[in-house]
């Protein structure tokens, strides 16, 4: 080939970028959006009737401060997103929102009330592998007690799980609430000799038991497991009969909560076995008491895949049978889950402080709720769009627009510079409920036309040519300017009936 065939085309640019969504990342169109907006809203509504506060904390922490919580303390961008200020300090989009909170109590702790309550949503990031569902940047929701040893808080955050779905719209007996103890699994990895440094690949194999199955986790607690794409996950590396151990361990048992809790003291074979099995008894006292019982109930296979958790962990799941579009049945998974972190404040204080929370998984839990005919995100209307009949009388329609605005409805003036026809259909794309149009007919007549477009998608379905002539008229209409407002009232409470 020759230099001249080298050359790019007239006209080209080389350096463009290509327009390309980075892997793992997904964009919120208006609809998804307001969907959100409206489910965290409910969720927040529950939160502070809990007695649950506010709280702000920023995207990027020092990566010390996540600390031994990282996937990778060597390589810091292992995991989570990272990079170096001009200090060569290393830096992190947060991982979730606990350990954030966790750097704030330490730095504000003697001015705090104790107990500490707070609420906070915002978007956390994951360096890991994107797949199905997977996302490395999503949303989370988080409720938080520190400064609270009592076991009550954790019974709390339970049945806060559970009212935090009544009232996004989840009948009693479209979720549950799982609860157990990671001090019974600390118990077991005690008995068998697991060191410190391998716990971490144990917890996360055993977490991934709902995706992966019993086969899945065995290879993971063994030498390792290649996944579809060929990738290799290097194992625990435990023998085969600590791994049965384990599976025993953190298996479901049949029976109610009652039985389960008689079962799990025959595995109750440590001091940490069997003061988890004592706190569960006590979350279920609890939760019997405040009328619970049927919705929150002792799992032994809920584990909780991070480190940092040292007493009652619990997930949410939705229980009916969920499909996707395509009408196969999909497993969502725990929507809102955590437990109790004693530990996490005392590594920048030296001192124990108790501390329990929840985390929302906002995104999987409006997928589910969607899914089940929830939060579609489809009530919110379209602004009213005043049409552009003369260009050279944008001021008149401007007048219009500000009248409908004053009057606290949605509306907008057409800035485009295309005619009525693309106007009717602009408006129609953004999901208006009706269109205002003043022509120099109108103008003259001091009249303004409004055009119900809900209305007038529904005459081509009409017969009966009587019925239909009445509609059309009730579909566009003339009023005097001066009742602009009034009209336009009345189209948009016509709909909402």
């Amino acid at each position: 080939m020759t230099k001249t065939e080298n050359k790019p085309a007239q006209g080209s640019d080389n350096s463009r970028p290509e327009a390309r969504l980075p892997k793992g990342m997904q964009d919120s169109p208006a609809r998804e959006i307001r969907a959100t907006e409206a489910m965290l809203a409910t969720i927040k509504t529950v939160f502070e009737r809990y007695g649950f506060e506010p709280l702000a904390t920023p995207a990027i922490e020092y990566t010390d401060a996540l600390g031994k919580f990282l996937p990778d303390q060597d390589r810091p961008n292992e995991g989570v997103f990272s990079f170096q200020d001009d200090d060569e300090q290393w830096l992190s989009l947060r991982y979730d929102l606990t350990a954030p909170l966790a750097r704030y109590v330490a730095e504000n702790y003697q001015t705090l009330p104790k107990p500490f309550r707070r609420y906070q949503t915002g978007p956390v990031w994951r360096n890991e592998k994107p797949g199905p569902g997977r996302f490395r940047q999503f949303t989370q929701f988080d409720a938080d007690t520190v400064g609270a040893a009592s076991i009550a808080a954790d019974a709390e955050l339970c049945m806060l799980a559970a009212d935090t779905m009544e009232a996004l719209g989840v009948p009693r007996g479209g979720y549950v609430v799982k609860v157990n103890s990671r001090k019974i699994l600390d118990g077991v990895l005690d008995s068998i000799g697991v060191e410190e440094g391998r716990r971490l690949t144990v917890l996360r194999a055993i977490d991934k038991f709902d995706r992966l199955g019993e086969e899945g986790v065995r290879l993971l607690l063994g030498e390792g497991r290649k996944d579809e794409s060929g990738d290799f996950t290097k194992g625990a590396g435990l023998k085969a009969g600590d791994i049965d151990k384990v599976m025993v361990s953190t298996s479901p048992l049949s029976g109610d909560s009652e039985t389960t809790l008689a079962q799990l003291m025959l595995l109750a074979d440590s001091e940490a076995g069997a003061e988890g099995i004592t706190e569960l008894r006590t979350i279920w006292e609890l939760v019997k008491a405040g009328g619970y019982g049927q919705r929150i109930v002792i799992d032994p296979s809920i584990v909780r895949g991070l480190e940092y958790y040292t007493g009652p962990v619990f997930e949410t799941e939705l229980t009916p049978t969920i499909k996707d579009a395509r009408g196969h049945e999909i497993r969502l998974g725990s929507v809102m889950s955590g437990g109790r972190y004693d530990g996490l404040v005392a590594r920048f204080t030296g001192e124990q402080v108790p501390a329990t929370g929840i985390s929302v998984g906002v995104s999987r839990l409006l997928f589910g709720l969607q899914l089940l005919g929830k939060y579609k995100g489809d009530s919110a209307q379209g602004p009213v769009v005043v049409l552009v009949f003369d260009k050279d009388r944008l001021a008149d329609y401007q007048r219009m627009v500000q009248t409908l605005r004053e009057a606290d409805i949605r509306a907008e003036l057409y800035l485009g510079s295309s005619g009525m026809k693309a106007q009717m259909k602009y408006a129609d794309k953004r999901g208006s409920p009706c269109v205002v149009i003043q022509g120099g007919d109108e103008k003259a007549r001091g009249e303004v036309q409004i055009k119900d477009l809900v209305l007038g998608a529904t005459l081509t379905k009409i017969e009966d040519r009587e019925e239909y002539l009445k509609k059309q008229a009730e579909a566009q209409f003339a009023v005097p300017e001066a009742k602009l407002v009034e009209a336009v009232r009345q189209v948009l409470s016509r709909q909402k009936t």
